[in-house]
């Protein structure tokens, strides 16, 4: 089973979306704004040429055109000055502002310094230009793009949060229902097998070689009971007891060593001189360091390599390194090795890393993930697991 890259693409297909979205926007947005800024800029002409023809015209002549001109444009601040910034009046800040030749000096300096290209009206003797302010509309829509692209991010961060808790929420009660329905049917051959080496036992027939070949039977049957009860405790509130962490690695090292080629070196760290005690879940703990450790003997070529284990501490936590000398994981996988189906074995499915990873993270609170690895460098994937 190989791992689906479609899964991880629809989060590039919803950032090139939003892109796609905001460049279309914002391309709409500057095009309004441009049309905006040449209508006020329109307007603040026009405003002029109506003060301009009210202030020269014959007192008897019928001026209501420019007086709806000069008195509909209020949003338009305007400022006439000569070429030598001397300003000669203002108009549309307001009453009392209008007639301030300080505050329209000091206004005159700003829009020279950051407002729109000022108006030619020289009439050929003297310079005068005509400085106006945008509009309140236009400095809102120029700031319109970015609370769009606020928006945007909200709107993604949104969408993604809840996707992906989504995802989650339904993997976890696929695997736990997985889990519940492997234990549940594993429990009946198991019973039935318990059942007939007990009756094998009592037989008088049995032999003493046939008794050793049903203890080895009982063993392996006793190994089943422990996986089925793994199983059973996914989805299930677990339990963590203090247990010295030391011991417990020593026990996993052992049971793997029994069942490795003689060609593999097992190198382990000296006991503290005191117990070094961190809450965990045994059974479920174990099957996270056997899987590991599996894994680790599937990576070393001709069943010969060496696997590594110690224990740092990290502040209020531990960390658990478990290295080996195998074939060693591409970087662009150390990420993807604990998705569900993610397996480079002929026969794997890709479950293992992904159930060690939901009991750490799930029910020991803790960490796990690729502290290194290259191709022909062998792996080290580190555990990190509160002190308390």
């Amino acid at each position: 089973m190989e791992h689906n890259p479609q899964r991880s693409h629809w989060k590039m297909y919803l950032a090139i979306a939003g892109i796609v979205i905001l460049l279309i926007s914002l391309a709409y947005t500057t095009y309004l704004a441009q049309r905006l800024r040449e209508g006020e800029r329109n307007k603040a002409l026009l405003l002029f040429n109506a003060y301009q023809t009210m202030e020269n015209s014959d007192p008897e002549a019928d001026l209501t055109l420019q007086l709806e001109i000069f008195t509909s444009n209020k949003d338009i601040p305007i400022i006439v000055a000569t070429e030598l910034g001397q300003v000669k009046f203002g108009k549309n800040f307001g009453e009392e502002l209008d007639t301030n030749m300080v505050f329209l000096t000091e206004t005159l300096h700003k829009i020279q310094a950051k407002g729109p290209e000022p108006i030619s009206i020289s009439d050929g003797e003297t310079g005068e230009f005509i400085y106006y302010q945008n509009s309140r509309l236009h400095e809102l829509l120029a700031f319109f793009p970015f609370i769009q692209l606020m928006l945007l991010i909200a709107f993604v961060s949104i969408g993604y949060i809840s996707i992906n808790n989504a995802r989650k929420a339904e993997q976890n009660r696929v695997w736990v229902g997985m889990a519940k329905e492997t234990a549940h049917q594993l429990g009946t051959p198991i019973s039935a097998i318990i059942g007939w080496i007990e009756h094998l036992r009592d037989s008088p027939n049995t032999n003493d070689e046939e008794k050793d070949v049903l203890n080895e039977m009982q063993t392996d049957v006793d190994r089943l009971n422990l996986i089925a009860d793994r199983f059973s405790k996914i989805g299930s509130a677990t339990t963590l007891m203090p247990t010295n962490i030391y011991q417990q690695m020593r026990e996993i090292t052992d049971y793997i060593r029994r069942r490795a080629s003689r060609k593999i070196i097992f190198d382990e760290p000296a006991d503290p001189s005191s117990p070094l005690m961190i809450p965990i879940n045994p059974p479920l703990f174990n099957w996270v360091i056997e899987n590991i450790m599996r894994n680790a003997l599937d990576a070393m070529e001709e069943g010969t390599g060496k696997i590594t284990w110690a224990i740092h501490p990290h502040g209020d936590m531990i960390e658990i390194d478990i290295s080996d000398t195998g074939k060693g994981i591409p970087v662009a996988n150390h990420k993807v090795v604990f998705e569900p189906g993610f397996t480079t074995k002929t026969r794997g499915w890709g479950l293992g890393l992904s159930l060690a990873r939901r009991i750490i993270e799930n029910y020991h609170h803790g960490k796990i993930f690729v502290k290194h690895s290259r191709p022909g460098e062998g792996t080290t994937f580190a555990i990190q697991l509160p002190l308390k």
